[in-house]
This record gives structure tokens, sequence and C-alpha cells, in this order.
């Protein structure tokens, strides 16, 4: 038994970083990132008042099925989804070896094992909307279930909060180029310094999302709200509403087509 579990355990590892699996992780990152340039692309109307869609990634792939091969277009993203879910469930169980700080490293598992997850949710979405299905309310539907459990209100507030730091993490880690970690960067100066300034922007601007999201389930939580807590869209056009708030939102959306573009550099030069 122990020798048939080693092998499978070989097996799968091998199968995980064979050389056709590692091109389409990247094709995955790519197709994050042009999930975030459209998104970006959808705040920035909403900044402008002229939003007819969700700005999050329901509206991306929406906008992006209305396009001639759309739908071609979403089952190649999709695999590039799955593709990029296989190589992060990888890196949770055996990445990571050149980090000598094992507590990094169990860091970096850990985030790896989450970003497993979001390219699933991810891969789900384009799925269903490329097939004609829907993809929005699911958030809402969720919040609202948590609410009805001993304590909701409670875990929705928790899960705002924890949101929030990943958010506030997600900016300091902007800020102080943590993305370069697990990149090979371009030895080119001038290349080097726009991968740096790009991921930068990025990184803050996608932090400052995720934020928003954190402060939109805490204050749902706080009013005991579930349909307050609909996700990225409803933290945009909300931030849209404030003072200001369209500036503050045309700032944001720039960053995430930042972040969106950050994603191509990292597509070539991330450690696969």
């Amino acid at each position: 038994m122990t020798s048939a579990a080693r092998s499978a355990n070989d097996s799968a590892r091998q199968a995980a970083n064979s050389r056709p699996l590692k091109i389409a992780a990247r094709g995955g990152i790519l197709a994050y990132g042009i999930t975030h340039l459209i998104i970006g692309g959808l705040a920035l109307q909403v900044a402008f008042g002229q939003g007819g869609q969700q700005a999050d990634q329901t509206g991306a792939f929406q906008a992006l099925a209305q396009q001639p091969f759309g739908q071609v277009l979403l089952w190649l993203l999709a695999v590039g989804f799955v593709a990029a879910a296989l190589w992060r469930a990888e890196q949770a169980v055996w990445g990571f070896s050149y980090e000598s700080d094992r507590t990094k490293m169990i860091r970096k598992k850990v985030t790896s094992a989450v970003k497993a997850v979001i390219f699933v949710v991810l891969a789900v979405l384009a799925g269903r909307t490329a097939s004609g299905g829907g993809g929005g309310g699911g958030q809402q539907q969720a919040t609202a279930g948590v609410f009805g459990l001993p304590g909701g209100q409670w875990l929705v507030g928790l899960a705002g909060l924890v949101v929030l730091v990943v958010g506030v993490v997600k900016v300091y880690e902007g800020y102080k180029k943590k993305f370069l970690e697990d990149m090979s960067a371009p030895s080119d100066h001038r290349a080097r310094m726009v991968l740096e300034r790009v991921g930068q922007v990025g990184n803050i601007a996608k932090g400052v999302a995720i934020g928003l999201i954190g402060i939109l389930l805490a204050v749902a939580a706080i009013q005991r709200r579930p349909d307050e807590a609909t996700g990225l869209d409803a933290a945009l056009k909300g931030l849209a509403a404030q003072p200001y708030g369209p500036y503050l939102l045309i700032a944001v959306a720039v960053g995430l087509v930042a972040y969106g573009v950050f994603c191509f550099f990292d597509a070539r030069y991330h450690r696969v």
C-alpha cells in the first residue's frame, strides 16, 4: 500500500510538472490578466456613468460572450483557468522548494491553495457563461445562507475582516514589490522597471478592490443585510456613489487594468 501510494504520488507530481501543463498554466495567468483588463474597462464605464453591466468577473465574461467568437474565447479562458488551478494545486503540495524560510514557504503554499480554488471558480463561471448559463447572485445567496446559521452575523463580519486584511496585505506586498519573489524578472533594466511599476500599481489597486469587498461584508454584517454583500460590482459602484467617488473609481479602474497588464508579464516571467 505504501509503495502504491508513493507511486501514485510520484505519477501525480510528474504530471503536474509536465511541460504542456506548465505552458497551459501560463495561459491561465494570461486569461486572468484578460479578465482584469475587461473588469477595469467596465469599472471605467461605471465611473463615467455608463455602467450597464456588472463590473466584476461575471460582467467581464458576459461582455466577452457578446463579442464575435466570444463563446470560443470563453471556453479557451475556462481551459486556461483549469490549467492554472492544477498548477496552483501542485504548488500547494510540492512547490516553492527554492524558498529557504519554512514559514514563508507554508504561507505561499496556503496562498497557492486559495488561488487554486479561485481559478476553479473562474473556470466554472466562464464555462457557465459560454454555455449560456447565468453567473450572478452567488455571493449574495451564500451570504444569506451564512446569515441563517447560528452566529451567522458574526461569521459574515469575521469573513469581512479577513477579506479586508487580505486586501491590506495585498497593498503592502504590491508596495514592497513582493511579487518579484516568485518571478524570474528580466535582466533588461528598462523591462524590469516597467514590470515593477505596473506590478506595484496593479497589485495595490487589486488590494484596494479586495479591501472594498471586505468592508462591504462587514457593513452587511453590522446592518444584517445580506443583500448588501454582493461582491466586487457592488463595492465599485458603492465607491462611485461617494463624494469624489468617480475620481477614486477611475484610479482603481486604471489600477485594475494595470494588474491585467502585470498578469501578462507574470505569464511570461512567473516561476512555473
